[in-house]
């Protein structure tokens, strides 16, 4: 049994439908696997970290990670400013 848990199936699938070779095919089946896994308190970390590292203040911040959040792929409730700063620096 392999330890790699990406489908072979889905990787064999993508290699004959498209230009893509084994590795990239099972490195894109991954990135995909770990963004749809990411958790709430995940994506609101990461992008805290991605927007200021680009040089927003945290009050442009939390507005940005607000926005997505009601935007994104997550079934979660509207979160405040105050529960998005807790959820970073907890």
């Amino acid at each position: 049994m392999s330890s790699d848990p990406t489908p072979n199936e889905l990787i064999d699938h993508l290699c004959r439908h498209s230009a893509l070779s084994g590795e990239e095919a099972s490195r894109l089946v991954r990135e995909v696997l770990a963004y749809y896994n990411e958790t709430v308190s995940d994506f609101i970390r990461r992008r805290h970290h991605e927007l200021q590292k680009s040089g927003l203040s945290n009050a442009q911040i939390y507005l940005r990670i607000e926005e997505e959040l009601e935007q994104n792929r997550f079934t979660a409730s509207p979160m405040t400013e105050r529960q998005i700063r807790r959820t970073i620096y907890g």
